[in-house]
């Protein structure tokens, strides 16, 4: 079967539904699966082995009947109660016995196709227990394997149809609509694989992958006719990281919509997942006659303060947005320039009576909730520009941290969450904030690498479970993995450009550390809160002060404001900034894993002390744990570490702009989602902001034109004047 059979498109002709009458009208068939033969034998619709598709007839018939084409035969009353369970073992799947630590070591591994009622029930079991997705059901030609091996069943595959239409893949390959209905049958979707929860086996997940995609077209081609040439898989990227496909060569071509296949009203319910493909036949694209795609612009670096002007700087950070609307595409750089000459006005205030921009802004804000009109895809454009700048940069600083955006006066809004409450037990509604915020190694920031808004939600009076019961997927610190996640995806584009991620107190939590040791994409360096056990008989801040002391340093202690006793916070002494004398001491430590992550091996990082022996009387002594993946071994290393942790407060200053300059908790709209854009485009605004506050400190010698237009020029020329200041034309 070189091409699929077209049955819908083909029966959908006026020609084929007179022929169609003919039939019916010989009053020959009492059912309609004789009906849906005799179309099959007419119009010559057989699969590959040469059967009749006489299922894929039916639905086209009864199709063609709602819509007043021709009445057919009664369907047969079959007495079926409802969907049709899956058959299952009636027990749990036994468990696998002292599975190795390394995949090669793994006994009797082998890949097996499920071809009869036992393996099958096995296999359901598997899935139904321990897949996120059940055991489906598939749809299309399937294909079923399980992993055995002496230890026990280790997991399991399932293959079926792909995606009717998928973007991303669809622009991939370089097909269109007619050669995708003709071929789609070429492409398998890899709907499940799973390995068992309780396997700990490294490189076994890619190395059963290729055992399965070297059988599976051959598998194919001996049920059902032909070989397939494609196969697709999604991966959620809110839960996994896509490791293995890569180590088995998958390619990520892009992401889904969030739609499944059954979304004919475009609700979007589902998650967004990277797809991945993977060529099963090399000269796919000469198989189905379509061109190559044209390669990918190879991503420029470009320089901090490049294409910062005033007239410019908006269309570069913004330009190419895909907002699902021509017109606000084109209008989102204007918009954003309207807003960041006028920071912390309300829109209308800034565009100064042009009723047109105004229309044209809230016509943007107020989207649908679930339009395109997302604070990723605004903040798509000014990410792109962000990885060029870390691109220009050996090393950059990918500073993580959140806060809490507070809307409790705008009691109508939709969708707010609760992030606090007052000692009388009054709710605090508003959005939580997680930022990646790069900055370089001299504290210049390079841009918003990414940034999530949610709505917090307290937990719930009848969940009694403790901490280490819940997934770490349902608590708000799973916020810090995903960031880490995102900014490994970033250094695969980055090969030459080291990433180190700064993270205060907040990240100090078992699953981060774990997570970066299984991509080890990017370095962490991150503040201690916890006095964890070590390897050795001592905790790990003890162990620490007992080292010798290695270097001293004078670091600067940032002003912290005063802050009154809250119902869950602790009142806050404030003090002026200073500068503190500091010893530093430098070790590697072992960290055994917690007891709720049985099996899994310790854990060894670097850890550097910072301890003000000498403190003022009226100061608390600086001791900062910071525990990095970053190998310590001088003092100058054990230094730098600490000069990065100190531009940690970047993140803080941005946040500052963000609510004090750019005013976001002032603004005013219906729904969170709503709220969530506006946001967006002050998030950039707030990094321009501070970034040319701080190259005009940083860099005194700066052309003015690299960041303000002559129109600008002129005015603050005029300012200095006034002020009895000599102005400098060249800067």
């Amino acid at each position: 079967m070189d091409a699929q059979n077209e049955i819908k498109r083909r029966l959908k002709q006026e020609t084929s539904i007179e022929v169609i009458r003919g039939l019916l009208a010989q009053k020959e068939h009492r059912s309609r699966s004789s009906v849906a033969e005799s179309v099959c034998q007419h119009f010559g619709f057989f699969d590959a082995r040469q059967r009749t598709q006489s299922a894929g007839c039916v639905k086209a018939l009864r199709e063609l009947e709602r819509a007043g084409h021709f009445v057919l035969p009664a369907a047969l009353d079959r007495g079926r109660a409802g969907a049709k369970s899956p058959q299952r073992l009636g027990e749990p799947v036994e468990a696998v016995r002292d599975v190795p630590e390394q995949a090669k070591d793994v006994l009797g591994l082998t890949l097996i196709k499920v071809e009869d009622l036992t393996q099958m029930r096995v296999w359901n079991e598997l899935m139904i227990c321990e897949h996120p997705q059940g055991a489906g059901p598939l749809v299309g030609a399937q294909m079923r394997y399980l992993i055995g091996s002496e230890h026990g069943w280790l997991g399991g595959f399932g293959f079926g149809a792909a995606a009717l239409q998928l973007r991303d893949r669809d622009q991939w390959i370089g097909w269109d609509a007619h050669t995708r209905r003709q071929h789609l049958h070429r492409v398998v979707g890899m709907s499940r694989f799973l390995i068992r929860t309780s396997v700990r086996c490294q490189n076994l997940a890619s190395c059963v992958q290729g055992m399965a995609l070297r059988r599976v077209a051959g598998d194919y081609e001996a049920q059902y006719g032909y070989r397939p040439w494609l196969v697709e898989s999604f991966v959620d990227t809110d839960h996994f990281i896509g490791t293995s496909y890569r180590a088995a060569n998958w390619v990520a071509v892009g992401q889904t919509q969030g739609r499944g296949r059954q979304d004919r009203e475009h609700h979007s319910a589902k998650s967004i997942k990277t797809i991945y493909v993977y060529e099963l036949e090399s000269e796919l694209r000469t198989r189905l006659g379509v061109a190559a795609p044209a390669a990918p612009v190879a991503l420029v670096a470009l320089e901090i303060a490049e294409g910062l002007d005033g007239q410019e700087w908006a269309g570069n950070e913004f330009g190419g947005a895909n907002l699902g609307d021509r017109r606000l595409n084109a209008r989102l750089g204007e918009f954003a320039q309207t807003l960041g000459a006028m920071p912390g006005r309300a829109f209308c205030g800034a565009a100064q009576g042009d009723k047109a921009a105004i229309k044209a802004y809230y016509r943007l804000i107020e989207r649908p909730d679930d339009s395109q009109v997302s604070m990723q895809a605004i903040l798509a454009p000014h990410r792109l520009r962000t990885v060029q700048r870390m691109k220009a940069q050996a090393t950059v600083l990918c500073i993580q941290d959140g806060c809490d955006v507070n809307y409790s006066r705008l009691v109508q809004c939709a969708g707010l969450g609760v992030i606090g409450s007052n000692q009388t037990g009054a709710k605090s509604g508003g959005l939580h904030l997680h930022s990646t915020f790069v900055v370089s190694t001299e504290g210049l920031p390079l841009g918003v690498l990414r940034a999530e808004c949610w709505a917090p939600t307290p937990k719930a009076k009848d969940d009694q479970r403790p901490a280490s019961a819940i997934p770490i997927e349902d608590k708000k610190t799973f916020a810090w993995i995903k960031a880490l996640r995102d900014c490994n995806e970033v250094a695969a584009e980055l090969p030459d450009t080291r990433q180190v991620c700064v993270m205060d107190r907040e990240a100090d939590f078992y699953e981060l550390f774990d997570e970066q040791r299984q991509s080890r994409g990017v370095e962490l360096l991150v503040r201690a809160k916890h006095d964890r056990a070590t390897s050795e008989e001592l905790n790990l801040f003890d162990a620490v002060r007992d080292s010798p002391v290695q270097s001293q340093l004078r670091i600067n202690v940032p002003r912290q404001s005063s802050r009154a006793k809250k119902s869950k916070q602790k009142a806050r002494v404030g003090h002026a900034q200073r500068t503190a004398q500091v010893d530093v001491r430098y070790r590697e430590v072992e960290f055994r894993p917690p007891s709720n992550h049985p099996g899994k091996e310790a854990i060894k990082l670097w850890v550097v002390h910072v301890l003000e022996a000498s403190a003022p009387t009226d100061a608390e002594p600086v001791e900062w744990f910071l525990l990095t993946t970053c190998s310590i071994t001088t003092a100058a290393q054990a230094q730098e570490c600490l000069r990065w942790y100190c531009l940690r407060w970047r993140i803080e200053d941005w946040h500052r702009v963000l609510k004090s300059g750019c005013r976001i908790e002032t603004l005013q709209h219906k729904t969170a989602e709503r709220l969530k854009r506006a946001i967006a485009i002050n998030l950039v605004i707030a990094w321009r902001i501070m970034l040319m506050t701080l190259l005009g400190r940083q860099c005194p010698d700066l052309p003015a034109e690299v960041l303000f237009s002559d129109p600008e020029i002129e005015v603050l020329q005029a300012y200095a004047k006034k002020k009895h200041r000599q102005a400098d034309p060249a800067r």
